[in-house]
């Protein structure tokens, strides 16, 4: 991964139009019309007029994703909603930490605030650990860092799982285990160490890491696929395991975090190794025209073709960190901007996007998920 310069964070205008967009449009929206004062929780949609929608359940995941953005978002200098975001995570805690009488963060709850799902999700809690960083960093109150090492170990109790790694949830209902949530407490970790400097959390990240370089990609191809058997075999036969390239370039993204953070990492040179497969095999196979496609084979072929909005930010996180391909980077750039940003009342500088497009490029979706934010955020931030 060659190091960073100046040829692509000195592209003014895309500087520009990323921030911009940012401080004068998306988070002065969401951090409005996208929070609910009454219930200091945050909306998980709204509708293309910018009108949240009322739903059945508001779950943990969002919560803590939007709490993390705008906490970094303050940090950043783009925009302060960090009083909000800080109540928010304060009604966040005693709504669903420890709800029913069990370790850990429920699920979801319902609109008047009772626990509608108790299940226990790891992605749901790699996002509460992430949370609890960016609220530290932002704050810099030990009591996020208490609740965070007491939520790590309670995720060693509550998914601890054979053969390595963690269950995706508890109690189980599906077949398989996956990659995603173990991606996700990688990131936390890495971030929660970044802010800390306890070595408790590179001691987490290092065993993810080793997880994936052992176990999750592929040895001969270098591809991580999605799924796995419980003894982390892949699902399917070579050829036959759904990819998706925007994992890929996260992955990757988070493979030079770790070295980034733990430069003297034993086996450092394998795992810049693997993100740079996990990035080319990305670029190869993953891209249909200026778009990240959904998702191929391990083998490379396609699978399918509809396009989300978050794959494209994650490849263009990866592109100005890499400092790589500036020409793939604007083409990218403008058409996240043409097409995601094209809903049925976009005007110039828009805060609301379409998530999703089927292969024939049309939309699939009527209503704008708060939890893209996050990704969004997530490449914005590296224009600042």
């Amino acid at each position: 991964m060659p190091p960073a310069s100046s040829s692509l964070i000195m592209d003014a205008d895309l500087r520009a139009r990323w921030a911009g967009w940012m401080k004068q449009s998306v988070l002065p929206m969401w951090s409005s019309a996208g929070f609910d004062s009454g219930r200091r929780l945050y909306h998980e949609k709204l509708d293309f007029h910018g009108r949240p929608l009322i739903l059945p359940a508001s779950r943990l995941m969002v919560q803590a994703r939007q709490i993390a953005t705008f906490c970094r978002a303050a940090l950043d200098g783009l925009h302060d909603a960090s009083a909000q975001a800080l109540i928010c995570l304060e009604e966040v805690t005693r709504l669903y930490r420890h709800t029913d009488g069990q370790p850990g963060w429920i699920f979801s709850v319902a609109p008047d605030g009772s626990p509608s799902g108790t299940q226990r999700d790891l992605y749901a809690h790699a996002f509460i650990l992430y949370a609890h960083g960016c609220a530290y960093r932002l704050s810099g109150s030990s009591a996020f860092l208490e609740t965070a090492r007491q939520t790590m170990l309670e995720i060693r109790r509550i998914f601890r799982a054979d053969h390595g790694g963690f269950a995706d949830e508890v109690p189980r209902s599906g077949a398989f285990r996956h990659q995603n949530p173990h991606m996700h407490l990688l990131e936390a970790c890495l971030f929660l160490f970044e802010v800390s400097g306890d070595s408790f959390y590179l001691d987490e990240a290092t065993a993810l890491v080793r997880l994936a370089m052992e176990k999750l990609i592929q040895p001969d191809t270098g591809v991580l696929p999605e799924t796995f058997e419980a003894d982390w075999r892949s699902a399917e036969a070579f050829g036959k395991n759904r990819v998706e390239p925007g994992h890929l370039f996260e992955w990757s993204w988070l493979l030079g975090e770790y070295l980034r953070l733990n430069p003297s990492a034993r086996d450092g040179e394998a795992v810049l190794r693997s993100a740079d497969a996990l990035f080319g095999f990305g670029m190869r196979h993953g891209m249909t025209g200026s778009a990240v496609c959904d998702a191929v084979l391990d083998d490379g072929r396609p699978l399918e073709n509809g396009t989300r909005i978050w794959p494209q930010t994650e490849l263009c996180r990866l592109l100005v960190c890499r400092n790589e391909r500036p020409e793939v980077l604007r083409q990218v750039s403008d058409n996240f901007f043409a097409t995601f940003m094209s809903g049925p009342n976009a005007v110039a500088g828009a805060a609301l996007w379409i998530d999703r497009f089927d292969a024939s490029g049309n939309a699939t979706v009527t209503d704008v998920p708060a939890s893209s934010l996050y990704h969004i955020y997530g490449a914005a931030r590296e224009f600042r």
